[in-house]
């Protein structure tokens, strides 16, 4: 059975993804990330991190990180007794210690970088819940996690205006999200479930919203859902038919929401006109 993430832990964020990472816990949706800023660039939105959970500090360590050139080789791991499970947080450099006792929403300390980041991902905190007895160090054994919210899924043609450009991505005025700060929304695929993860350069994302059968965007198949979990087809995506390494899927609520193309060494502008399409191929980017 998934443990349910309550609406009050998930409205302290902008954001959230369970399957956007390569990570072994996202494989499932056992992890999910949750990003307190959204729309701002990864090298700008360092924040404090508010707790996604209530109970008490158990333990915080600083843990290795895969060296990059863009992150410190570092990471921290802070460890809650939550009563019924023990979460495991990332990304967190933290202000608590053990035995302190928090509530959902209080500070833990200020969103960091880490080699465990892809270069266009966007600072956020790490939230994996696990039972009693089960090692919390391991990288797997964390429980399946089911947001309490309701996504609303939004049509997209594959087009739409580059608004924001970093390095490595460029985020697209479309889909628009149509209530900002009162729902959570989604890229919906062709049968209306909405998309979570990276297409394709991640093995597998999510479709949540609906049971399993074949995933389709802008009428091309790209994968096949177990559940909510989906195994991506041999995809290529290009924009402007030009290849890109892929597509950034997650639930937002907050305005700057809008379609993620992940290329690094894009030569996309702000006021490019985009349109993307899907096509099968023998060679799909694969990062994780």
């Amino acid at each position: 059975m998934a443990v349910p993430l309550g609406v009050d832990a998930l409205s302290r964020y902008q954001r959230f993804s369970l399957y956007n990472s390569p990570y072994t816990a996202h494989g499932r949706g056992h992890a999910v990330d949750l990003y307190p800023d959204s729309g701002l660039g990864p090298a700008e939105n360092s924040s404090l991190a508010p707790s996604p959970v209530a109970g008490e500090v158990l333990e915080t360590r600083t843990v290795r990180a895969p060296p990059k050139p863009y992150a410190p080789n570092h990471d921290h791991l802070i460890l809650v007794d939550t009563g019924a499970h023990v979460a495991r947080i990332l990304h967190v450099e933290p202000d608590v210690e053990s035995g302190d006792s928090i509530e959902v929403g209080d500070p833990l300390g200020s969103l960091v970088r880490a080699g465990f980041f892809a270069p266009w991902v966007d600072n956020h905190v790490h939230l994996e819940l696990r039972a009693p007895d089960e090692n919390p160090y391991r990288a797997s054994g964390s429980l399946a996690l089911d947001p309490e919210v309701e996504v609303e899924g939004l049509d997209w043609d594959g087009s739409g205006r580059v608004v924001e450009t970093g390095e490595t991505y460029a985020i697209l005025d479309a889909p628009a999200h149509p209530a900002p700060g009162e729902r959570f929304v989604g890229i919906a695929s062709d049968e209306g479930r909405v998309l979570d993860g990276g297409l394709v350069h991640y093995a597998g994302g999510g479709a949540l919203g609906g049971g399993g059968g074949a995933v389709s965007l802008f009428g091309q198949r790209v994968g096949q859902a177990d559940g909510r979990t989906v195994a991506w087809d041999d995809i290529e995506i290009r924009a402007n038919d030009d290849p890109i390494t892929g597509l950034s899927f997650c639930c937002a609520r907050d305005p700057a929401f809008g379609a993620k193309l992940v290329r690094p060494g894009h030569g996309f502008a702000v006021g490019d006109r985009i349109e993307v399409d899907l096509r099968p191929t023998d060679d799909p980017i694969r990062l994780g």
